[in-house]
């Protein structure tokens, strides 16, 4: 499963949410709609995930509203405040040249250009300005910001990310 952000409230009486997209996906509604049910869950391990099937879903401000079917009303949407919604990776459409799903950049090793291993990907930070690498080797963590500067290549087949990072840095 794919986490593609989290419930963060109800939006009106009728059941409908207010979702917080992670990584940029909010940009392509297409997309969103091409996914016909998306999973919640309490954790974004997903150690649990209830299938909802998709009725509707519009921007609204900075983010986006939903209706799921079987949510139809306040209280029902209350109850997934909160939750995590997430697809299964094969569900999404293939990524363009030089863009990455959060979740296949997570456990990523990251080296640079000397060859130095600084850790591998723990998780992703969203800035206003950029992307974060939060990569973590022990109880070392590096923030690395995720833009052509920095990020020589990504190599999604053979789990490592090349940067032009120092490990002292």
């Amino acid at each position: 499963m794919v986490v593609l952000g989290r419930v963060i409230a109800p939006f009106g009486v009728q059941g409908w949410i207010k979702l917080n997209p992670i990584g940029g996906m909010a940009d392509d509604l297409a997309v969103w709609r091409a996914m016909p049910a998306w999973w919640l869950g309490s954790d974004a391990e997903g150690t649990e995930w209830q299938r909802y099937e998709l009725e509707g879903l519009k921007p609204h401000g900075k983010g986006l509203v939903a209706k799921l079917r079987g949510i139809d009303d306040r209280t029902a949407a209350e109850a997934i405040d909160g939750s995590y919604f997430a697809v299964p990776h094969e569900a999404l459409p293939p990524p363009a040249k030089d863009e990455y799903y959060w979740a296949d950049l997570i456990g990523l090793e990251v080296v640079n250009a000397r060859g130095v291993k600084l850790g591998s990907v723990a998780e992703l930070i969203e800035t206003g300005a950029n992307d974060v690498l939060v990569v973590r080797e022990g109880k070392t963590e590096r923030l690395l910001p995720f833009i052509a500067q920095v990020i020589n290549e990504v190599d999604v087949s053979n789990k490592v990310i090349r940067v032009d990072w120092e490990a002292d840095w």
